[in-house]
């Protein structure tokens, strides 16, 4: 009996286990429940009496030996760094999260949306695709209008065979033709902007592109007047542009307007003195307006002896260029991240 505890204990001594699943099963072997020094345990009471204190100090040393090479190389695995794994070194700073930035064209119509949301007026959409019916006929452009050539506007031509263009389906214009969809739906009073991006068969440039972003806004009730107008476009510009910005109009045609105009503001990089921007005259143009032409309203079934009401138009690309000194257009479309990312934190 005590020559099998005293091989045990050898055995104990000399092994070697490695990794953590030898060492789990060399501390069941010795030290579980159903382990070698629970049935050395058991046997205690089978010992003859002058011979238990030696079967028990062999027994604790058997336990010691085990518990000791546990421990001992339980410690030297949890101190071991895995050659496979690079140690994590606390002290170096973090990874930066690279944030976006919004594109500076939705800036500017976030901008706009609320200045003019702060006035009363909602924010209203329509189709990209549009019919000659919306985007022309109903803005009083005649048949022979210049706008409706293939020169000027994208067909989209359903029937290749007809050689005539009228009636077709074309890249819209203008957000114009929002206003039309607006006024076939709800009843004036009405007041509403529209943004959204338009297209035109130009050559693209610095100062043109063959499509871009534009805002259109109209307010319709009784008795809205060209004051009206002055007002609300003098409000948009001082708000956009800071307090100190001046507005002149200056007489101007539209198909869908009469009387029209031509809006300009004070150039704010030079305040007025004459720059390159301005070509050294201190005002800058950013949009057209008018009353709206009262044909308008009756195709949109509108009595125009009760009701009157104004309209504008402007370019998002002219009103972000002159806000952030921008001079080529094509950066807008360009996706070009030296650009975009000057406008990170901007909202």
């Amino acid at each position: 009996m005590f020559e099998k505890i005293n091989q045990h204990i050898a055995e104990a001594e000399a092994a070697t286990p490695n990794g953590k699943e030898e060492l789990e099963a060399y501390r069941l072997q010795y030290l579980g429940k159903k382990g070698v020094l629970t049935d050395l345990f058991a046997m205690m009471k089978e010992v003859p009496a002058e011979q238990r204190k030696e079967f028990g100090q062999l027994v604790n040393k058997l336990k010691n030996v085990a518990e000791e090479k546990v421990n001992a190389i339980r410690e030297q695995l949890e101190n071991q760094v895995d050659a496979n794994t690079v140690a994590l070194d606390l002290t170096l700073p973090g990874v930066p999260q690279e944030t976006g930035a919004m594109h500076p064209i939705s800036i500017v119509r976030n901008e706009i949306n609320r200045i003019f949301s702060r006035i009363g007026f909602t924010v209203s959409d329509g189709p990209e695709v549009e019919d000659d019916w919306h985007n022309f006929s109903a803005l009083n452009f005649p048949p022979e209008h210049p706008a409706r050539d293939m020169q000027d506007t994208f067909f989209i031509n359903l029937n290749p065979n007809e050689e005539h263009y009228f009636g077709q389906l074309a890249l819209r214009t203008h957000t114009s033709s929002v206003q039309i969809r607006v006024l076939d739906n709800q009843e004036p009073p009405v007041r509403t902007i529209c943004p959204g991006r338009v297209y035109r068969n130009e050559a693209i440039s610095a100062r043109a592109h063959c499509f871009f972003h534009q805002v259109e806004g109209f307010y319709i009730d009784k008795g809205v007047s060209f004051a009206d107008l002055k007002q609300t476009l003098l409000y948009f510009a001082q708000e956009m542009f800071g307090s100190e910005t001046k507005i002149r109009l200056r007489p101007s045609y539209f198909p869908f307007t009469e009387p029209s105009a031509e809006m300009d503001i004070s150039c704010s990089l030079c305040k007025g003195d004459g720059c390159n921007v301005c070509k050294h005259t201190g005002w800058v143009e950013i949009l057209g307006c008018g009353m709206i032409d009262p044909a308008v309203l009756e195709n949109c079934n509108i009595d125009s002896t009760i009701y009157t009401g104004f309209a504008f138009g402007m370019g998002i690309e002219r009103i972000t260029m002159l806000k952030y000194g921008v001079k080529d257009l094509r950066l807008f479309s360009e996706n070009d991240l030296r650009f975009l990312k000057q406008f990170r934190g901007v909202v």
